[in-house]
């Protein structure tokens, strides 16, 4: 696989995991009452965006901690029904 396509792979692992819950942590994070769940993946965006500042400061672990941060990030909004297009038609218009 293209490493360009990793993103949408991973994304839609996420949204099937959302549709088709399993034992895993990303079903299992969705699936809590609506505001639980929301709030549980918020939580996990805040300490990850402060791993990725401390693995900065220090030098250390910035792409282990910034890709942890990313998946995150692509947790919230498969949870909460973006498409992923609509992410990337963002970057597109940003990058005119």
């Amino acid at each position: 696989m293209s490493d360009d396509k990793i993103i949408r792979e991973v994304y839609e692992v996420l949204e099937s995991r959302r549709d088709n819950p399993i034992d895993s942590y990303t079903s299992n994070i969705m699936q809590d009452s609506d505001k639980k769940a929301e709030d549980k993946i918020l939580e996990k965006i805040a300490e990850e965006a402060g791993e990725v500042i401390i693995a900065s400061k220090n030098d250390e672990n910035l792409v282990y901690e910034s890709a942890d941060l990313i998946f995150h990030t692509l947790l919230i909004l498969a949870y909460k029904g973006v498409e992923i297009d609509e992410l990337f038609d963002e970057f597109k218009r940003r990058r005119k």
